[in-house]
């Protein structure tokens, strides 16, 4: 019985009542498996039959060597899978507080917002304060109101087919108004009850980076290398803008690293300074939204079981794990584990060799819970390779062999396990 409360009570970041809505970008991350540890944890989950990696292959969209999906398609792909499967009966209304004791087996996966009733029966149940960060959501602009006489086509070092994003130039001069602009637009004032809140370091709003230093956005989501102005003779721009794909149509374009907390005036009048974008019209402006997690290395046991409540599992950014895929393999683990314990099966975790093995590890175990905060996949997380593989010459190499260890490592698991 999957219980979704949407649209009887809605939240700040959805704006529809549809299954595995995408709030913020409609990218996945890079889908290489051999260099990327997100393109591995990509490939894992294809392995294990995931839904969520099922329906965005269907619906992928040009974006380099990422995977990018349409995201209405992408929704729409997962609902009609949840309608379709006889299994799963889908209630629409809020679960007030924690679920009933006469729930037995019971999955919380809310995120990236979780109702007030609910995180108070949480923070009740374990005797600890639920953290809190902020994500970031970036415009989207129409296609057909970009400017190609200053815009073009190229993917940073021309790969995937070399032309998945568009790509607007600033010289010296224009970049640092730009960031002269942004710092002195007026952004949406905090609730009293969001001042405290830290950001999450990987999806800060561009005017929180800008005020880190004028140069932070030249050498972050406005970085030109790899790039070359085909309109300047192939010369190298002071910063690029880049904009992505975001859906099937090509009609839409989200403005990449772009999450921002400004008015949506300001975003309208900044935005249009950009050139390229002179002209740009909105199909939706930035915006930022509360996230809570818990503290999920004191609170969680190996299959992600409350310690305080073991009938309680819990899954997906409310357990810390930071990112659309990373949220889904934790979802795909739990319900592996629920499904093995109704079977009478003791569910054991995966490798911590694996991608997905080491995401669980380090929200379960891994992460010093003093300082924990919300997690990326990354190689950081897997063990070290034996001396004589870890030696090899170059990261490339060292990446290469821990993603084919891990899928390895992976068959083995889902064979002992099925």
């Amino acid at each position: 019985m999957l219980h979704e409360m949407r649209p009887a009570r809605m939240t700040p970041a959805h704006t529809s009542d549809r299954l595995a809505e995408l709030v913020c970008s409609n990218s996945f991350r890079s889908d290489d498996p051999e260099s990327s540890a997100i393109g591995l944890l990509h490939a894992e989950m294809r392995q294990l039959g995931s839904l969520i990696l099922r329906c965005a292959d269907a619906v992928r969209v040009p974006a380099g060597s990422a995977l990018a999906v349409d995201r209405d398609g992408f929704s729409a792909g997962v609902e009609a899978a949840i309608a379709g499967e006889p299994l799963i009966s889908v209630t629409r209304a809020e679960v007030v507080g924690l679920p009933p004791p006469d729930w037995q087996s019971t999955i919380i996966a809310t995120g990236p917002l979780t109702s007030e009733g609910l995180a108070e029966g949480l923070v009740a149940l374990t005797g600890t304060d639920s953290l809190a960060f902020f994500d970031a959501i970036a415009p989207i602009v129409y296609r057909v109101s970009i400017d190609f006489s200053v815009a073009w086509f190229q993917s940073r070092w021309d790969k995937g087919d070399g032309r998945d994003y568009i790509n607007c130039p600033l010289d010296r001069d224009q970049y640092v108004r730009f960031v002269e602009q942004l710092l002195a637009a007026q952004a949406v004032p905090f609730r009293d009850w969001e001042r405290d809140t830290p950001f999450f370091e990987g999806c800060l709003p561009i005017e929180v980076m800008a005020q880190r230093g004028r140069e932070t956005l030249a050498f972050g989501p406005m970085k030109p290398v790899g790039l070359r102005n085909p309109h300047e003779g192939g010369s190298r721009p002071h910063a690029v803008v880049q904009l992505r794909q975001d859906n099937a149509l090509g009609t839409l374009y989200n403005i990449v690293g772009f999450q921002t907390k400004l008015k949506h005036a300001e975003q309208v009048g900044l935005f249009r300074t950009i050139p390229g974008l002179a002209n740009a019209e909105f199909a939706r402006l930035g915006g930022l939204h509360r996230n809570t997690f818990v503290n999920s290395p004191k609170l969680l046991d190996a299959t992600l079981r409350l310690k305080a409540e073991p009938r309680i599992r819990l899954a997906g950014q409310i357990t810390g794990c930071e990112g659309y895929v990373e949220s889904a393999a934790i979802g795909l683990l739990a319900g592996c584990f629920a499904a093995a314990e109704q079977r009478g099966l003791s569910p054991h975790p995966p490798p911590a060799t694996t991608a997905i093995g080491a995401l669980l590890r380090h929200i379960t175990a891994g992460a010093q819970s003093e300082t924990f905060q919300p997690m990326n996949i990354n190689f950081g997380l897997f063990p070290p390779l034996p001396d004589r593989i870890g030696k090899q010459p170059g990261a490339a190499d060292r990446k290469r062999a821990m993603a084919q260890r891990a899928l390895s490592e992976l068959g083995s698991w889902r064979f002992a396990s099925t």
